[in-house]
């Protein structure tokens, strides 16, 4: 085959995983374990995705500001942690994972895609989750401040875009990601299990809906990465997966437990996808007149005049 026969397969990671609360440097040098597990595997992989607040545990509340980095802090701590376990000239290696972050003054939940290793390691992307919980044990807003957009970046994988647990419950943000150009939509979550039934729970029941319905809606990857561990008497779900464009269940982890889930992933799979279901193309073509219903109701909200129609 020529180059431009070859389709381009990309191999994805997820470690779910259990942070000790509020340790950071005790979670990164776990993270350094997986390090060296990925860097075993072949074919290795391209991206290696952790779920959020990945290396400090979720229900910090107010510690929040003891564990909170700036993304360049966070990006320099991996990056040596990455040469010093897989050697300085270890090959590229994009990474995703949750963290407390602080930028000018404000505190936020966000989400971190940096390229490791290689001639051009730096951070691509932060996303700062948008939708902040505060209903049941959550009450995010008292502790960090939300995020203002969401949005799709390139990588050398593909155009993706992140979104962070509660982002998901929406529907607008996923559909925001896949106008923006999103062919992987990156999901991470630290969801604790409510309303436990067997081997499943209310949420989770939920999530099962969700991640699927999202996939094959916008046809675009989903990959899903979930903390698991317990905080305070509250269990974090994990079922990280990987979601293919026409919602099929690629792979999946365990309720609960740790572990390393890999998956195979064609981009091409997301042309095949539209081209079958065009979903994403009738709502590229009515997008002008949601988005004047969209400036009726926020104008309304707002109690503003609505604007004429040209």
């Amino acid at each position: 085959l020529t180059a431009e026969q070859v389709e381009f397969t990309m191999r994805i990671a997820i470690a779910q995983i259990k942070p000790r609360k509020a340790e950071y440097r005790a979670n990164l040098a776990r993270l350094g374990e997986t390090f060296l597990q990925i860097n075993k595997l072949e074919p290795r992989p391209n991206v290696l995705v952790l779920p959020e607040t990945a290396l400090t545990g979720y229900f910090l509340e107010g510690g929040v500001r003891d564990v909170a980095l700036s993304r360049e802090g966070l990006f320099d701590d991996l990056s040596a942690l990455y040469a010093e376990t897989c050697g300085s000239s270890a090959p590229v290696l994009d990474i995703l994972l949750g963290f407390y972050e602080l930028c000018d003054g404000k505190y936020y939940n966000s989400a971190l895609y940096a390229s490791m290793g290689g001639d051009s390691p730096g951070i691509i992307h932060v996303h700062r989750k948008f939708f902040l919980p505060t209903y049941g044990v959550f009450d995010e807003k008292r502790f960090v401040a939300r995020g203002r957009s969401i949005d799709a970046f390139h990588t050398d994988p593909g155009r993706s875009s992140v979104l962070i647990c509660e982002d998901v419950w929406h529907s607008v943000s996923a559909t925001l990601s896949a106008l923006k150009g999103a062919q992987i939509i990156y999901v991470i979550s630290a969801s604790p299990g409510r309303d436990f039934h067997g081997q499943s729970t209310g949420n989770l029941d939920r999530w099962d809906t969700l991640l699927p319905g999202i996939a094959e809606e916008h046809c675009v990857f989903v990959v899903y990465a979930g903390l698991v561990g317990f905080e305070g008497g509250k269990g974090f779900t994990g079922t990280s997966q990987v979601v293919d464009p026409w919602g099929k269940v690629l792979v999946k982890g365990p309720l609960l437990d740790e572990c390393l889930l890999v998956a195979d992933i064609d981009l091409d799979d997301v042309a095949a996808a539209r081209a079958g279901s065009p979903y994403l193309a009738d709502l590229e073509s009515t997008l002008t007149d949601i988005a004047y219903q969209f400036d009726g109701v926020a104008r309304n909200l707002a109690h503003m005049p609505p604007l004429e129609p040209e």
